[in-house]
């Protein structure tokens, strides 16, 4: 970086928080390209777009992924747009120049305005929003910050991430604290069959229910608004794991009616890999112990669970061009397309007699995750097969009552990679 592009950077970093300004990287490298194709799709329902090709095409080329392989585990981690990459070097190189003066006394007042950013796209408070690292750190901050005693309830369920079932399981251990998990068999298209498990379970001494937006495993959509209601009618808080729901589905954080939120932005936002939000109701942000020190942890600011000490500036701030990339889409147009092709995939795979697939392909319970299996094959073997024959990169699950490939695409994937992929399972299944 020259000299006076380092200045012009600086400027725009101290000013405008580099991302959210007018000379970001996303209006550089995209907007003529985009505008123009946004303009031959106008008139066109999110649907009819979702399937449009020549659209799409031009959003994949902002990707570097790997064209010798076929990621379909975006519900782990999904590559970051080339210039939400390009913000983190550039980030990163201005840190590195002088990194206590950057960082702390530049790079930190971007914070707030990111903090807004990310805020409009949850529907939310800014002063409800803290930036961390992922889900994990977000819900655990939750989990371990509220005053639970000996005896009091929690409901989850079987199904849930395995780092918040250990957490409530080592709460039960240090606390006291008796930790319920009820079980489903996915998939399930009845909201009220769901809602009626949670509420079957409840007791005099539930203070928690604990619900996962988008079940990791296989992608079916739990009804969290409905949930919410049913306990708050109760008296019982709830806490929602949207970690795979957050930049993929339109939608906004308080609209699904519960007490707690967290996510992970490296999923479908497409965020720099280790960055994560939280979300706390306004009226609950005082009784939340923050889950590393803080000198006032009764505070009602939500700042308080930000005191994680030396952080990564340059990840932080490069959600802001994630953020950009997102909204320069739409987000119901990326959900729909997302959507259509999970379902274009499995619905020409289960077509095969000896496929199954373990989600439903009603809009309603599903987006973009999809278990599938093979009669006879594990999921392991399948897994392997798919990799080592074809180089789909996909994922073995095996958890519970839940045994399945799981495959993720992602705004990127082409029809051709879901063709192949098609393929290959009519091939191993013959």
């Amino acid at each position: 970086m020259t000299t006076s592009s380092r200045r012009s950077f600086l400027r725009n970093t101290a000013a405008l928080a580099g991302a959210f300004s007018s000379s970001s990287l996303f209006l550089e490298a995209h907007a003529a390209e985009w505008a123009s194709a946004s303009s031959a799709v106008n008139g066109l329902s999110d649907t009819d777009v979702a399937q449009n090709e020549d659209y799409w095409s031009v959003i994949q080329r902002a990707y570097s992924v790997d064209p010798n392989l076929i990621n379909l585990n975006n519900g782990g981690v999904s590559p970051a747009p080339v210039v939400v990459q390009q913000a983190v070097e550039r980030y990163n190189q201005l840190a590195n120049e002088g990194p206590s003066y950057y960082m702390w006394r530049i790079m930190d007042q971007g914070r707030e305005p990111l903090r807004e950013k990310l805020a409009h796209l949850a529907g939310a408070d800014p002063n409800e929003v803290a930036i961390n690292r992922n889900s994990t750190e977000a819900l655990n901050t939750i989990i371990y910050g509220l005053d639970l005693k000996a005896g009091d309830e929690v409901i989850g369920t079987k199904q849930d991430y395995p780092n918040m079932i250990n957490a409530y399981k080592q709460r039960a251990m240090r606390n006291g604290i008796v930790y319920k998990q009820i079980s489903f068999d996915f998939p399930i298209e009845d909201d009220e069959v769901i809602v009626k498990a949670y509420e079957q379970a409840i007791t005099p001494r539930t203070k928690l229910i604990h619900v996962t937006h988008m079940v990791n495993w296989v992608g079916q959509i739990m009804p969290v608004a409905k949930i919410s209601a049913m306990a708050h009618a109760r008296n019982i808080e709830v806490i929602c794991d949207g970690a795979h729901s957050f930049g993929l589905m339109d939608f906004k954080v308080p609209d699904l009616g519960c007490d707690y939120f967290g996510t992970s932005l490296h999923k479908f936002l497409s965020a720099p890999i280790g960055t994560g939000m939280l979300w706390i109701s306004k009226d609950k942000i005082e009784k939340i112990y923050p889950l590393t020190c803080n000198d006032h942890p009764h505070s009602a600011d939500i700042r308080k669970f930000e005191s994680l000490g030396t952080r990564s500036f340059p990840l932080e701030q490069g959600i802001g061009e994630a953020i950009n990339f997102h909204m320069g889409i739409g987000p119901a147009r990326k959900e729909e397309r997302i959507r259509y092709l999970k379902n274009y995939w499995a619905a020409r795979a289960r077509e095969s007699k000896k496929v199954k697939l373990h989600t439903s392909l009603d809009a309603r319970y599903s987006c973009a995750i999809c278990g599938v299996s093979i009669d006879g094959m594990t999921p392991g073997e399948l897994d392997s097969a798919l990799f080592n024959q074809y180089k789909i990169h996909t994922v073995g699950i095996v958890w519970e009552n839940i045994s399945c490939v799981r495959v993720t695409p992602h705004v990127y994937t082409s029809i051709a990679d879901l063709d192949k992929l098609v393929g290959a399972i009519h091939t191993l299944s013959a």
